[in-house]
């Protein structure tokens, strides 16, 4: 989520890091709530893989730091502490400091962040709306149980694919489990207070990717 710049060393922008990072938590924040320490847990997660995500982006690219020292002169690249060099899927294929590349990695990853995003909302507003006797299977719920995870394991993708490092790639695969564990827990609840109605829609709808059509016998 940043431009191509032409070099030198691009980190120490800690004002950036606590700005970006205010960005995403306001974004999520308003469309997640947690209301117990389940789900504060697993914001925490998500939080922990932000801010770790951001220091790495416009702070302290210990990544690097690290990938340059073990490989040493075999480094993909002479400038490996510029930004664009900081993209490291394209480093490792040689595109780091192609413009077209650059521009369709960020075109493609912004789409993913944005859309996961527009999931989160898409399903904060039907749950927002929904009166508490309720079981909410309209609208985005009749594709999938669980649009506002999936919208976030959409956002933390797109950063990830953006600006992949050793502590997000070690994170995200927890972070996801962690969701996981919530959204079953969730469903858990539902089937007590909803009993064979959130039993059939189970069926019919899966829990985090589409199927196909949207299912309109719920």
């Amino acid at each position: 989520m940043h431009g191509v710049d032409i070099g030198g060393y691009a980190y120490g922008f800690w004002t950036m890091v606590a700005f970006s990072i205010l960005i995403v938590l306001f974004l999520t924040f308003s469309f997640i709530k947690p209301k117990n320490k389940f789900e504060w847990r697993s914001m925490g997660a998500f939080l922990g893989f932000i801010v770790a995500l951001f220091t790495e982006m416009y702070g302290v690219p210990l990544t690097i730091y690290l990938l340059t020292g073990w490989l040493g002169s075999n480094y993909p690249v002479f400038d490996p502490f510029s930004h664009a060099s900081g993209h490291l899927f394209l480093v490792f294929i040689g595109l780091s400091h192609s413009i077209i590349a650059m521009s369709l990695l960020h075109i493609v990853t912004n789409g993913i962040i944005f859309f996961g995003f527009y999931m989160v909302y898409k399903g904060w507003i039907l749950i927002y709306n929904a009166k508490e006797d309720h079981l909410v299977t309209e609208g985005i719920y009749s594709y999938i149980r669980h649009p506002q995870y999936t919208g976030l394991f959409l956002v933390t993708l797109g950063f990830f694919i953006q600006w992949p490092t050793i502590i997000t790639l070690f994170m995200w695969p927890i972070l996801m489990f962690t969701y996981y564990r919530l959204s079953m827990r969730e469903e858990a609840d539902l089937a007590k207070k909803f009993g064979n109605k959130f039993y059939e829609y189970k069926k019919l709808v899966p829990a985090f990717v589409p199927a196909g059509k949207k299912n309109n016998k719920v």
